[in-house]
């Protein structure tokens, strides 16, 4: 998904949260996006939002930087916290440099003073809902590989781990205590059953699927990746 698009799918099922303690503005912000086609859920504090907030669900948050009690700011941290955080927008009357910059290296999709433009406003919310999308198609892709990985055997864990260390069919046999050609099978074993044909596809798959950590496997373990 292209970061500056978002299809008309994915705005249905997202919900953009408003967060700010103007009544009157909250109101008139929700029917602005609401006839832009976005479902929109408002509150009137972090708290509120965060004590109402439905885990899982796809959207973004708009907030109010300055806020009585968590202001956006607390906000975004309690957010990045989160095992699914969402994206974020401050929107706001009073901007600093410092608060900009914090926000911003906080991950924040946009800040945009109150007096922006409409349309800068419905760009920024749509890069957001977007960004989330693609997130959670991440997410979706790793459980899926994390599966896929349970399918090893404890044998053929142990095995791969040690080609990832970039140890070689020799050294892993003597590490486990078992022949080479047993080795062997095992990492033919693997590849079939994660459906690479290569150490370094294994490597990269590894990785996103989180299984172990990032181990690229070294220039001799990539010549003896083409067993028999």
């Amino acid at each position: 998904m292209e970061p500056n698009t978002v299809g008309r799918a994915v705005i249905n099922e997202a919900t953009v949260h408003l967060v700010d303690d103007d009544p009157p503005f909250l109101l008139a912000l929700s029917k602005l996006l609401q006839a832009r086609g976005f479902r929109v859920e408002t509150y009137s504090s972090a708290k509120e939002f965060l004590g109402q907030r439905r885990a899982g669900e796809p959207g973004c948050v708009i907030a109010d930087l300055r806020m009585p009690g968590m202001d956006g700011l607390d906000l975004q941290c309690a957010l990045g916290r989160a095992p699914e955080a969402i994206p974020m927008i401050f929107l706001t009357g009073q901007a600093d440099t410092i608060s900009v910059v914090r926000a911003m290296q906080g991950g924040a999709e946009d800040f945009l003073e109150k007096t922006a433009k409409l349309d800068v406003l419905f760009d920024a919310v749509r890069r957001a809902l977007a960004r989330d999308e693609q997130a959670r198609q991440q997410r979706l892709r790793r459980r899926a590989l994390q599966v896929l990985f349970q399918t090893l055997s404890s044998r053929e864990r142990q095995v791969l781990e040690d080609v990832l260390r970039g140890r070689l069919n020799k050294q892993i046999a003597s590490d486990l205590g078992i022949n080479e050609r047993t080795v062997k099978v095992h990492r033919k074993s693997i590849m079939a059953k994660l459906k690479i044909s290569s150490v370094a596809a294994l490597a990269r798959l590894s990785q996103e699927a989180g299984v172990f950590g990032p181990k690229p496997p070294s220039p001799r373990a990539m010549r003896d990746e083409h067993v028999e």
